[in-house]
């Protein structure tokens, strides 16, 4: 089932006043603009032309798709509340209108939600539209509308999001710098001025912005350590997050020695484990120097801050470029719906939270009690959403039990694809880090410093990964063109998937924390561009 999101405002210059109204369908999966309408409506009041959007909105997302779900968001907490039940219809002239909207689709296939005036701007702007076009005796005129051009986009909270507003960013930042030299300023991405003013007086209650998203349990992007990092304790940290499939969903810290040998990460651990990591791994000269910095003053240590912003800035930049840029002119402005990836971690196993080396060429275990409780609830958060089209799973037997779970409560078939199966970790398998760590000191440090480095007994390096996942990749785009897919998979897998799509360097599979049963989202478009949309969200968990 499609799902469309419509918005939907309208204003009176006068409240009874020259009055018009604004809507606009996207879609859930991709956040594509698929359908705009205004019209001026003559003398109304400000609540008569909301609902006359409201109601413009649900029949162009009807003529799009009579059978889809459909997601409205409107500043207007009266409309909202009364469409929703809770509160009662009292004014006569917005009964019918009320009732016309509750006509269109069946009652359980749409659901309501109130945002901020800032969250409504394209049905604003279009409501202004028309309001000016009958100030002038005319119609709004679809053609000569700007109110797409004019609003910034809004990030969408869930998976897949709206894939082409940050490709349009780095778009945007590109075309307005030249090429860079070390230690120029970063291009700026700020959104566009916002442009006239909001259609609807509205309430104060209704101004207030909505409270910011809590941080999960189990992010790990808290501030850096200030004093100089245990090259161990962040080793053992890199390890358990890229490889020995870490994850408690809940993201509950490991206490003392066993948090830094098992890998899990503890609070206020993030900064001293990517210090560390810098250290070990060759090539993170930015990371290196950072750690280097951090621990004295004096005229050296300032160079060494000045090269790392230099450094950064133009690394960043170069990123930018490698994903962003087509490899012949650019792209035309309409490229159509992506391919997005919705990349799910499988749920727990057994070795899941002792933080063991679990890779494609071990005992390939199945998912535990807790493991299939998690699907579960991935389940029932996707079903809600309605976007995904189609299962894909690696074949190891925890995602393919993962995928079946998900899949029933879809009502959709898993297809198999072996590019997708975790590193294989050779000798390694079973072990935790610090076992390893025993065993095979060197071949460690070696696999630490080197993406082409193997564990030992001949297993899969992380270059190797990289050219499997970028080769099954490319086969997935082009069979699910313009899809919405559920990708069942593992950590490095993920992991690579969005350093791939940010451009990043290797080691960047270092600085990711990936929990079991997690959804991150890419998407990717025609011209070669990709968007990563979602990374390690596990509010369905909780």
């Amino acid at each position: 089932m499609r799902e469309f999101i419509v918005e939907a405002d309208g204003g009176s210059r006068g409240n009874p006043g020259p009055a018009g109204y604004g809507a606009v369908v996207s879609d859930a999966a991709t956040g594509e603009t698929l359908a705009e309408a205004a019209e001026y409506i003559g003398v109304a009041t400000n609540n008569v032309a909301e609902y006359r959007g409201l109601v413009a909105g649900l029949r162009a997302a009807h003529e799009l798709d009579p059978d889809a779900a459909v997601h409205v968001r409107m500043d207007s907490k009266l409309v909202v509340e009364q469409m929703t039940g809770r509160w009662k219809i009292k004014h006569p002239a917005m009964k019918p209108l009320a009732a016309e909207a509750a006509r269109v689709f069946p009652p359980e296939r749409v659901t309501y939600e109130w945002i901020p005036r800032e969250r409504n701007k394209h049905a604003d702007r279009l409501a202004n539209e028309a309001m000016d076009a009958g100030k002038r005796g005319e119609q709004w005129s679809a053609s000569a509308s700007r109110a797409a051009l004019d609003t910034p986009r809004p990030e969408p909270a869930g998976p897949p999001a709206d894939a082409a507003a940050g490709a349009a960013r780095v778009r945007a930042a590109l075309a307005s710098t030249s090429t860079p030299t070390p230690g120029s300023p970063r291009p700026s991405t700020a959104p566009p001025a916002t442009g006239p003013a909001d259609a609807t007086p509205t309430s104060g209650a209704e101004l207030a912005t909505a409270p910011d998203s809590p941080r999960p349990a189990d992010d790990t992007t808290g501030a850096p350590a200030t004093g100089p990092a245990d090259a161990d304790a962040g080793a053992a940290r890199v390890s358990g997050e890229t490889a020995a499939e870490p994850g408690d969903a809940t993201g509950a810290p490991a206490a003392g020695a066993d948090a830094a040998e098992a890998g899990a990460p503890g609070a206020g651990a993030a900064g001293a484990g990517a210090a560390s990591t810098s250290a070990e791994v060759p090539g993170a000269e930015v990371g290196r120097a950072s750690t280097r910095a951090s621990g004295a003053g004096g005229e050296g240590d300032e160079r060494a801050v000045r090269s790392v912003t230099a450094a950064a800035a133009d690394a960043d930049v170069r990123a930018a470029r490698t994903v962003a840029t087509p490899g012949v002119g650019w792209a035309p402005p309409d490229m159509g719906a992506p391919a997005t990836f919705v990349l799910l971690r499988h749920g727990e196993t057994p070795l899941t939270p002792q933080k063991r080396f679990s890779g494609s060429g071990g005992s390939d275990p199945s998912l535990s009690d807790i493991g299939r409780e998690q699907a579960a609830r991935v389940a029932e958060f996707l079903a809600r959403r309605g976007t995904v089209q189609a299962v894909v799973a690696s074949p190891l037997a925890r995602t393919r039990e993962t995928a079946r779970i998900v899949a029933a409560r879809l009502g959709l078939e898993v297809a198999v694809e072996d590019g997708l199966r975790e590193t294989d970790f050779g000798a390694w398998e079973g072990l935790t880090f610090g076992e390893v760590r025993e065993r095979h000191p060197d071949d460690l440090n070696a696999w630490l410093s080197s993406p082409d480095a193997e564990p030992t007994g001949g297993g899969e390096s992380f270059a190797a990964t990289a050219d499997r996942i970028a080769a099954t990749r490319d086969k997935l785009t082009a069979a699910y063109a313009g899809r919405t897919v559920l990708l069942v998979t593992h950590v490095t897998p993920i992991k690579t998937f969005v350093r791939l799509a940010l451009g990043a360097p290797p080691e960047a599979l270092f600085r990711m924390e990936l929990s079991a049963a997690s959804l991150s989202a890419v998407a990717y478009y025609a011209d070669g561009n990709a968007s990563v949309r979602l990374f390690n969200e596990t509010s369905h968990l909780r």
